[in-house]
């Protein structure tokens, strides 16, 4: 395909929302710019998104930069690469050394995302047609890994993502969870023996509050797992929740210092809940580090 034509009547200057340098193909292969060179407001909403998450990872990738000038960064459920591919346009394209891998299971995507780098001559950029579960210990990436991200990788996927950047030593891990059916589901199922155990079961009574509170202990759990594995965690909110619901994200940093009872409270919460079967998803994990 030949260079893609941008239309004079809609120069860059008069989009305030994209960023000077990037490459207005890019844009229109993602679908964030139309072919004539507009932003509608979908598109806006989405770019709007992965700036907000690009702001917290930059200073992370400088921080790498600035140590050994090659960081490598892991994308889990990478779709059609949205992050990975204006990660690389906006920090990686002008700065020598770096790779990003695109980790997915759906084979066309993966597909498209290796002509589209190759079209654009990125050429530290791999995609892998890989489960964050089987990636772990796929030959295809390095042994260790600087950032992990997972962005709305659904239900256990995420586990799995933190499983693979605790194997591969990450310095870095950046979270958006999706939809994390798995507590709910045996909350639900667990749902008779609770109300004999503890009044707390009043708070996932009714369907509506199990899907809400299994996804917040979830996250809650994760939390606790990344501190018990020495990770300093935050958690905070992406964007506004008028732009997405699923708005929660979670940035961990390895400083090598566990938090002393962060393991205890984890099993105790599995306990008082009823998920103790889901022990071996939280706690099993952090010996990998």
């Amino acid at each position: 395909m030949g260079a893609l034509n941008f239309n004079p009547n809609f120069p860059l200057t008069t989009i305030p929302d994209i960023k000077s340098g990037q490459s207005l193909e890019l844009l229109k292969e993602l679908h964030i710019l139309t072919r004539d060179g507009k932003l509608n407001q979908d598109s806006r909403r989405k770019l709007k998104q992965v700036y907000h998450l690009y702001r917290f990872i930059e200073p992370l990738l400088d921080e790498l930069m600035a140590g050994n000038g090659h960081p490598t960064l892991a994308d889990h459920g990478a779709g059609k690469s949205y992050l990975g591919f204006i990660l690389y346009d906006l920090f990686f394209k002008t700065r020598p050394g770096g790779h990003i891998y695109g980790i997915e299971t759906r084979d066309d995507l993966v597909a498209k995302s290796r002509e589209l780098a190759h079209r654009l001559d990125f050429p530290r950029m791999s995609f892998l047609n890989l489960s964050a579960l089987d990636s772990i210990r796929a030959p295809g990436l390095p042994a260790q890994v600087d950032i992990v991200t997972a962005l709305h990788a659904c239900d256990t996927a995420t586990d799995d993502a933190i499983r693979f950047a605790l194997h591969k030593r990450a310095r870095f891990i950046v979270l958006i969870p999706c939809c994390q059916a798995e507590v709910a589901a045996v909350l639900r199922k667990n749902k008779n023996g609770s109300f004999s155990k503890t009044p707390l079961s009043e708070l996932w009574r009714h369907p509506v509050h199990t899907r809400e509170f299994g996804s917040h202990v979830t996250n809650a759990l994760r939390c606790l797992q990344l501190e018990a594995a020495g990770y300093q965690v935050t958690a905070t909110e992406l964007v506004g929740w008028e732009h997405s619901m699923k708005n929660e994200l979670i940035v961990a940093r390895h400083t090598g210092e566990r938090r002393r009872n962060a393991e205890e409270r984890l099993a105790r919460i599995l306990r008082e809940l009823n998920l103790d079967e889901l022990r071996g998803r939280f706690i099993g994990a952090p010996a990998e580090q």
